[in-house]
């Protein structure tokens, strides 16, 4: 699920307490978690609601200016139900604390190269730390530059940056990527 960034700063403080989205079946559970750039969203209820009971107070809790247009965002996306999520922030994003270390221990070492090992061997090549060298030497470089730098598409690139940042050794700029403290400590 797609959560802007003030709509999730919104969650974060309090001040929004509900989201709603149009699907054909819940994409979530009551219970599941996702990260967002405020933190840790969890969803605590999950259940459909009529589109013609919403009134300007849910709006509100949704973040949302008006009923208006709330009920002009839901109209713009696909799926035949409307569904209602309570949602409250469920803690700090595990991935800023880990990107942090600025530190690795022998065996913090080998769990990275384990994993990047795994991921190397799953391709026709060795690609994680290419990549991780690639960001630590270009830094807030787009994307799209850094993929035809290595004479790859965009988005499977886009996909294999993600799976570094997991490990805390990457995050994203407002443009391109930076080498975390703890890729930079991967990477000496």
């Amino acid at each position: 699920m797609l959560i802007s960034r003030a709509i999730a700063e919104g969650m974060a403080d309090g001040s929004v307490t509900v989201a709603y989205r149009r699907w054909d079946r819940p994409r979530v559970r009551p219970g599941s978690t996702q990260r967002t750039v405020a933190g840790v969203v969890r969803f605590d209820s999950v259940e459909e609601v009529d589109p013609a009971t919403l009134t300007e107070e849910d709006a509100a809790r949704a973040g949302v200016r008006s009923l208006a247009e709330l009920l002009r965002l839901l109209g713009r996306r696909d799926g035949a139900h409307v569904y209602r999520m309570r949602v409250c922030l469920a803690g700090a994003d595990p991935r800023i604390a880990l990107r942090q270390q600025d530190e690795l221990s022998d065996d913090d070492r080998k769990a990275v190269d384990e994993r990047l090992d795994r991921w190397d061997a799953a391709r026709a090549g060795p690609w994680t730390r290419e990549i991780l060298r690639l960001i630590a030497d270009r830094p807030g470089v787009r994307a799209p530059d850094l993929a035809a730098s290595l004479g790859r598409e965009t988005l499977p690139f886009k996909r294999d940056v993600r799976k570094l940042k997991e490990l805390g050794l990457t995050h994203s700029l407002e443009v391109g990527y930076e080498i975390s403290p703890r890729g930079r400590a991967y990477l000496r």
